[in-house]
Order: structure tokens, then sequence, then C-alpha cells
């Protein structure tokens, strides 16, 4: 089968069209859905991607808290707009009191926590009274002294060699204490954490559930039970429950692909009622569309189906032995065109350039895209990371084998 019209589909509704032009950031990601950080560059490039934000204008908006990088689905980190903090930040809150659990095993008594968390806000007020900003880890664990406890050789097996880390986090899902990047920078994992007073939630862990249900369905465009569950980290009776509140409807498949016919078991997908009524009426834009866009960019992200936007003809496609359609995750950044993926990239600092492999010959749209996010990465990053410990030295094997498979190819010339 091949999905052209859907793959269109998801495209419109993740704003990669156009539609999201001019936008600031926090409309972006309310938009198209909180951008996964984990360290790496992927949240400037969905903003670049989909309003031509800037990296100056989007950590402007970090430091004026219009967007912010917090713990929330499935106890995950990503990007979001101030619109959604309270209710977004109660969803993580279960990860981060399971932590709980460890610190009881290894003989931390509850009133161990609760005082070694008075201790931390007593000393980032002060700190943030006296002028001095926020605190990092060492510095934390500096001041603190002995009420931060060493959790010895059980506790590094078990991940957390000291108390501190558990309650940071614990303060953290409560809205009372928020990281701050230290060097102003979403693509460099070094924080150090300041007071925050953050109001309480107006939804309850029901109203949550079904919020983020709700948007999660507007960024995809249509999701199955097991994709949302994936994505919110949910129960199955949490799932349905957040289904109904929301009056979901659930569609097979062909009606995004009405041309189609699906494989008998493929699964329905669960759709807003405003959406199956558009989705009616849409039209895959006749004109290329081309974006650069990060392995872990929502459109991908969000429902885990990287493979479903390869073409029927592009689904054989291997590098370095491995098909690219058959793994959960992409291993290189794709090229896309109105939701297909056309090509790989990654970044290559040391020549400054992007190195790419195009299943075809390039058009006209193709390279310029790739000639527009090469001086944005240039310009404003300075490399493309996927994650915190991604380095040049660490992806030269994929950048040596997309250069190989283009040279074997058809090559796009910069």
């Amino acid at each position: 089968m091949d999905n052209a019209r859907g793959r269109a589909w998801s495209w419109h509704k993740q704003g990669l069209d156009g539609s999201l032009a001019g936008s600031d950031a926090a409309t972006v990601l309310g938009a198209a859905g909180w951008a996964r950080s984990v360290g790496g560059a992927n949240p400037y490039l969905t903003l670049f991607a989909r309003a031509g934000i800037r990296r100056a204008a989007a950590d402007a908006a970090v430091a004026t808290l219009k967007i912010h990088e917090l713990p929330t689905a499935r106890g995950c980190t990503y990007v979001l707009g101030a619109q959604d903090f309270a209710w977004a930040l109660t969803l993580g809150q279960g990860a981060a009191e399971a932590t709980l659990k460890v610190l009881d095993k290894l003989g931390v008594a509850r009133a161990e926590i609760q005082s070694l968390e008075t201790e931390i806000l007593r000393l980032l007020h002060d700190s943030a009274a006296n002028g001095l900003g926020a605190l990092d880890p060492h510095q934390l664990k500096h001041q603190l002294g002995d009420a931060v406890r060493s959790l010895g050789e059980e506790g590094k097996k078990k991940g957390a060699s000291t108390t501190l880390p558990t309650v940071l986090g614990l303060l953290q899902a409560d809205g009372r204490i928020r990281r701050v990047p230290i060097n102003g920078r979403l693509d460099q994992q070094r924080y150090a954490y300041t007071a925050w007073e953050l109001p309480a939630a107006d939804e309850s862990p029901e109203q949550a559930r079904a919020k983020l249900m709700e948007n999660y369905l507007g960024w995809t465009g249509g999701a199955t039970l097991k994709q949302s569950q994936w994505f919110t980290g949910f129960t199955v009776a949490q799932t349905k429950a957040a289904l109904a509140a929301i009056n979901a409807v659930e569609a097979q498949p062909k009606i995004i692909e009405p041309m189609e016919t699906p494989a008998a078991d493929a699964p329905d997908l669960w759709m807003l009622p405003a959406d199956i009524e558009t989705v009616a009426d849409f039209e895959a834009p006749q004109e290329e569309q081309i974006q650069l866009l990060a392995g872990s960019d929502s459109l991908f992200l969000l429902r885990r189906n990287a493979a479903d936007h390869f073409a029927e003809a592009d689904r054989g496609r291997q590098l370095l032995s491995s098909t690219l359609s058959l793994q959960a995750d992409l291993p290189d950044h794709p090229i896309v065109d109105r939701g297909s993926i056309i090509g790989l990239w990654q970044y290559d600092p040391g020549r400054e350039r992007i190195a790419h492999w195009l299943f075809n010959a390039p058009t006209d749209a193709v390279k310029q895209r790739i000639l527009e996010v090469e001086a944005f990465i240039r310009e404003d990053l300075g490399d493309f990371r996927s994650f915190s410990l991604d380095s040049p030295s660490s992806r030269q094997k994929r950048i040596d084998a997309l250069n190989n498979a283009a040279d074997g190819a058809q090559p796009c010339e910069n």
C-alpha cells in the first residue's frame, strides 16, 4: 500500500505545510506538538522548519518562560509552551514519584527526603534573594553538605548514587523548582536550578489525561490505540476513558486514504470529530514542500511510525546493511516532501556542510532547502546533535555512509 495522502495529512496537521509560518514558539509547540529534547537540537529545527524561528528568538522565549523544557508524558522531557506548563507537568509526576521506591529500598526514610526538599528550597530562595541566580548540582551538593546522602555501590547499581537527583526531580515535577540551561541553550544538557512557584493545575488527573489526548490527536490527525498509549503512557483503561471524554471517533484507515483497501487487520484510527469532517475534503499539495527535520521530530516521534513515511518504492532502501523502513527509529535525519521521506542527512561540522543521500535526483527546491538548513545550523547552532552524547566523531560512520550512498546514486551538489 502507498498512503501518500495520509502522509500529506500528517504533514498538514504538523504545520509543515507553511500554515505556521510567522508564528511564535509557544504557538508552534501548541499546534504541532511538544518538541522532544534529550539535549539535542530537535527543538530548534522544529521551530525553524515550521515558522522560520532562529535560535536567538527561541533562546529568548526560553529566557522569558514563554517556552520551557519540562518532564511530562511518560516522565520524558519536552519543550512546550507556557499555556501547557501546569497541567502538562502533572502528567510526569508519577514517574518522579516512582523513583522514591528505589530510595525506599535503599533505606531512605520519607522524613529525610522532606528535610532535603526544605533545604534545597531554602538555598534556592536565598540565592535568588541575594542576586546569585540559579545553582547547579555541584553547588547544591557542596552547600547542602551532609544533608545529601551517598547511597554507595548498591545505590549506583540502582541508578541512585545520592539522594539529590531524586529530590530535585520531585521538586521539579511539583513546579517548585525548574531547570535553567546554564548557557541558555536547549541543545547542551548542562543545567542549574532555581526556585519556581508555578500555580497548581486547574485540571484533575482525569482532565489532564483527556487534555493530552485531545492535543495528541490534534497533533497527529489520528492515531491507533497502541500509538496513543505509547506516547501518553496511559493504561488501557485510562486511554479509553480519555478518548471517551473528548468524544474521539474510531475510524478505519481508509478515511484518510479512500482509494486504498487497508489490510483486514489494520487497526482503526482514533480521530477528533472535527478532523473526521476536515479530512474528507483534504487534498494533498501538488507542489513540493521540502523540509529537513530531526529524526525525533514530532512528525515521526508522536506515533513512532517513521516506516509509514516511506513511499512504497523506497521501503527497501538500505544504509549500512539496515533496511530503513524496518527500524522503529530513523538512524539519520530525514529529508521530507509533503510527509514522504525522500532522503537522509547528517551535519558534518568539520566541513560545515550537510552530508546527505537523496533517493532520487534532486530538484531545485530540494537543493535550496538543503542550503538554507545548512546555513541555519552553521550560523545558529554550530553543530546538530541528536542527543546529549552525540558528537561529530560518534556520527562519522553515518556521515561517511551517507556520502558513499550519494556517490553511488545521483549526488546533490551544494
